[in-house]
């Protein structure tokens, strides 16, 4: 049987749903009815007011979000129901109970972020020193040389204020690929990653350092693997014993070095094992494993997924946001992964999108408050053209402008025309559009306009 009810969270909230239960009883909010339709933006407003998440009747939800809920669930089914039922001596597919905590979340911590076009260039400068610092410790591990680890944290430290002060701006690197990236890439990535996600759960300054370090340390030990074992597509059992001692190597590598931090040390010990217990080297489960390196192997997985080994594009955030979840209370904590989605936004800084217009377009910052309304470059009309020059475009602003419009009852909400994201796209069905160039021009350029309205013709 498919699944009849999906938990969505209220930031993605969208028209069409058919809200049939509350995370709290019905009479402690002012809906009257217990289930109905979203109309529109309003009624997503509310239940923001009063609920974190909502369940969503996937048989009785309308429209395109309607059709994508019941694909994306028939295929969860399908894939649960194709897994073998536990067998004599099969005890880890028996499902335990995990002793583990719930994570203590901070959320709004820090200020509000500032424009990322105002932190871009401090950002790139600290990239580039984070990917300079990177090949200095490969050549360093080659050498069998000291590490340069002191200077790779002092860089941590200005990438996680860089971080604190604007999310989107280390965000903007750590998704485009540059084109004479290097091996050691995704731990650059994967430690902004954490970074980001660290500030959205409130972790305190020293320990965004730190998971930063980690994070971006984790792999050295992959080093004193054979190659033939680190670049194998698939591994056989003797051959992935021999991979998975990369964490031992990089332990090793790290504590001969008295600058390193020893909790840093035991996040990349323990980065690699599993919320269920099915993990290296050691086992560990649930509350066992830190918080910390429960965070890293979160963002290590979502890093090698959306940027699989000898793929030339990324792959579109929801498909590596849809594997992550799928894993939630086995390979990872469910908390951790929602916090992890939310912190990163459905559409990341860097996706292309379709608009519910027919327009492509790339996000380029976040609206933190309002995650489904990100400001957006517009590459191409509603005929698929690229544009001369891409357009930028706050979806948030518009929403406000035709929303006052309807409140005035100028216009009728289907009259308004609000604008919605109906999908992320794959980049690599359409590689004429460079994301680098946009990524350049709405950072870099500095007379690009803050906003360019866009008006839609009337229906």
């Amino acid at each position: 049987m498919a699944i009849q009810q999906a938990k969505v969270f209220v930031e993605d909230l969208q028209r069409g749903m058919f809200v049939s239960r509350l995370d709290r009883p019905w009479t402690r909010t002012p809906f009257a009815l217990q289930g109905f339709y979203i109309r529109d933006l309003e009624e997503i407003r509310q239940l923001q007011k009063y609920c974190r998440y909502v369940y969503v009747d996937v048989v009785k939800s309308v429209g395109e979000v309607g059709v994508k809920l019941r694909k994306i669930t028939r295929a969860a089914t399908e894939q649960a129901s194709s897994q073998p039922l536990p067998g004599k001596g099969d005890y880890r597919r028996i499902p335990v109970a995990i002793d583990c905590k719930p994570v203590q979340v901070r959320h709004n911590s820090y200020a509000v972020p500032e424009p990322a076009r105002r932190e871009a260039p401090r950002a790139r400068q600290l990239h580039d020193r984070i990917i300079r610092g990177m090949h200095e410790v490969m050549v360093q591990l080659q050498a069998d040389r000291p590490l340069p680890t002191a200077q790779i944290s002092q860089t941590v430290c200005q990438m996680v204020d860089s971080v604190l002060r604007s999310p989107d701006a280390f965000s903007w690197l750590a998704r485009v690929r540059e084109k004479d990236e290097h091996t050691y890439s995704h731990s650059v990535r994967a430690s902004v990653w954490a970074v980001v996600f660290g500030r959205h759960i409130g972790l305190r300054r020293h320990e965004l350092v730190q998971l930063g370090v980690a994070t971006l340390l984790k792999d050295v030990g992959k080093l004193c693997l054979p190659d033939e074992v680190l670049k194998a597509e698939r591994r056989d059992p003797r051959a992935e014993l021999e991979y998975r001692k990369f964490v031992g190597y990089s332990v090793k590598l790290l504590s001969t070095d008295p600058n390193i931090d020893r909790q840093v040390i035991n996040i990349v010990q323990c980065h690699k094992e599993q919320y269920d217990g099915s993990g290296y080297p050691r086992g560990l489960r649930g509350g066992q494993i830190p918080v910390l390196a429960r965070m890293c192997g979160i963002v290590t997985f979502y890093d090698e997924a959306t940027n699989p080994r000898g793929v030339e594009f990324p792959v579109p955030p929801s498909k590596a946001v849809a594997q992550l979840y799928e894993l939630r209370n086995s390979t990872f904590q469910e908390q951790l992964v929602v916090e992890f989605i939310q912190s990163i936004g459905l559409y990341p800084t860097g996706t292309q999108v379709e608009l519910s217009s027919g327009e492509l377009a790339v996000v380029v910052e976040q609206s933190h408050q309002r995650r489904l309304k990100p400001k957006v470059m517009l590459v191409t009309d509603r005929e698929k053209k690229l544009l001369e020059k891409p357009r930028l475009f706050d979806m948030a602003v518009d929403d406000d402008r035709k929303m006052a419009l309807v409140n005035k009852g100028k216009k009728s909400l289907p009259e308004a025309g609000l604008i919605t994201i109906t999908q992320d796209l794959d980049p690599s069905h359409f590689p004429h559009i460079d994301v680098a160039k946009v990524r350049d021009q709405y950072l870099y350029e500095q007379r690009l306009p803050a906003f360019i309205a866009r008006f839609l013709p009337s229906r």
